[in-house]
């Protein structure tokens, strides 16, 4: 796949790339990225020579029929694990469950600690149970990551991606050894979470905002869905009164017509 994928993405978007000596030859490590694009996790595969290994949706490998089995061969390829999200809290424990086996092979574990694509570009709150849970649990290094630009290739809505150069920053290993025995302690994961979600935001330069993400899509839906009512109620309001004026004017031609004389 890193001859499929990742020779295509280099030759087509030629992305840059800074800090490329920070990604350890071998063992186990953990790279915390900044998610702006479902491209993310080939961009950033497909700049290094190790294997990276990503979760993504269970359904993404059990679709029936013969496109499904080219989805799942295609998501297997390209070093992702499925995770079975039907449920919020076995979603989350399967998902570290899954990071701590990678890691156990000394290999290396790809992870978006804000839990979904960003919405609009900016840095969101870190969620605290994987990344801290799966750090604390291996020791392995956290190693910040970010994505530039990767948001501008195909933004929502738009078929064809624009071929444009994306950054990939890596940042220097954070040791957490002085955490180690503390994963049960929610005020250590959150600053664990909190300090890799700062140096995210230094390399990447984004506007840092103190909410999740998903609570900022569910914002942004509502805000969306409340200036369409709106939008409906005002053409609602016009069409009555264009309605109520039509009749008024109708009304006044009738009377105009009555009170003139006979001829």
């Amino acid at each position: 796949m890193k001859v499929a994928i990742g020779g295509p993405l280099k030759v087509t978007f030629r992305p840059w790339v800074e800090g490329l000596e920070n990604i350890p030859a071998e063992g186990a490590a953990i790279l915390a990225s900044n998610h702006l694009s479902f491209s993310d996790s080939f961009f950033l595969p497909a700049v290094l020579d190790r294997k990276v290994t990503f979760i993504a949706k269970a359904e993404y490998f059990t679709t029936p029929g013969v496109k499904g089995k080219l989805t799942a061969a295609f998501f297997k390829g390209v070093g992702q694990l499925p995770v079975d999200r039907s449920g919020a809290r076995g979603a989350g424990e399967a998902a570290i469950r899954s990071g701590i086996q990678v890691l156990e092979r000394g290999e290396l574990f790809g992870i978006y600690p804000e839990g979904t694509r960003s919405p609009d570009g900016r840095l969101y709150r870190g969620k605290p149970g994987g990344l801290a849970r799966v750090a604390l649990a291996t020791g392995a290094p956290v190693i910040p990551v970010a994505m530039i630009d990767t948001e501008k290739i195909q933004p929502p809505g738009k078929v064809l991606p624009k071929v444009m150069r994306p950054g990939i920053r890596i940042g220097k290993p954070l040791d957490f050894s002085r955490y180690q025995g503390m994963e049960h302690d929610r005020f250590v994961l959150r600053a664990l979470t909190d300090e890799v979600m700062y140096e995210i935001m230094k390399l990447s330069g984004q506007e840092y905002v103190d909410i999740y993400a998903t609570a900022a899509k569910r914002q942004i839906a509502e805000a969306a869905k409340a200036e369409k009512d709106a939008d409906k109620a005002a053409r609602a309001a016009l069409a009555k009164a264009e309605k109520d004026q039509a009749a008024k004017e109708r009304a006044d031609e009738a009377t105009d017509d009555r009170d003139k004389p006979a001829s």
